[in-house]
Order: structure tokens, then sequence, then C-alpha cells
């Protein structure tokens, strides 16, 4: 099976728009859905999301703040899954909690992971 990542991107503040309840019952939402993936087996690494503080490096090793600051939509988070091809990643993708009723929106990339390894 292949390993795919998945990058989650929503709106730059939608989830600080929520209700502290409503983030309880997204957090839920998020929890039972990777647990399934646990189970079925398809999720490799739960990752985690990430928080809005960030430095970009550029090729000048000039360091500024970020994430990209100017952007509408961020990067919220990441998932490594695996699946027989990216379209049935991509079907695994459409069951993500920003997708259903009360979640922030948004979307989710799926990208192959060329698969290097680095042993000791």
């Amino acid at each position: 099976m292949a390993k795919f990542l998945f990058v989650f991107r929503s709106d730059n503040d939608a989830h600080y728009k929520m209700t502290p309840d409503e983030m309880q019952q997204n957090h839920q939402r998020w929890v039972q859905w990777l647990g399934e993936g646990i189970q079925k087996g398809w999720v490799v690494d739960v990752g985690d999301g990430l928080s809005a503080e960030g430095r970009v490096v550029d090729a000048k090793k000039v360091v500024t703040d970020g994430p990209f600051v100017e952007s509408k939509e961020v990067v919220g988070g990441f998932t490594i899954v695996q699946a027989g091809t990216i379209d049935a990643a991509a079907e695994i993708a459409k069951g993500c909690p920003m997708f259903q009723e009360g979640g922030t929106g948004g979307t989710v990339e799926v990208r192959p992971l060329w698969g290097f390894t680095m042993k000791n």
C-alpha cells in the first residue's frame, strides 16, 4: 500500500469563530474519524494540528514570521494515511470532519509520499 499525506487547510480564523461547545464537538469528530482510521488500518500516523505561530526560512537563510500571514487559507494540520491508490486516499479524505456539519470547512490536499527512508 502507498502512503499519502493529508494536508488540512481551512479559513485562517474558522476555528477561532467556534464556541467552546462547538470546539469540543469538532474535536470529538476528529477523534472518532482518526480512531476509525486506526482501527481500519488506513491511518499510519494521526499527525497533529498546527498552531498559528511559525517561521519561514528562505534560500538566503532569512527568517521571517510565518506561516504566510497574507494567506486567507492556512494549513491547520496533517495526517499520514495508506491506501491502494491516490483515488482511494481521496475517498478516505471525503470523510474528514472538516466537511461534516459544524466543521470548519476547507480542503484536504492528498499528496503521495515518495517513500524515502533513512536508516541509522
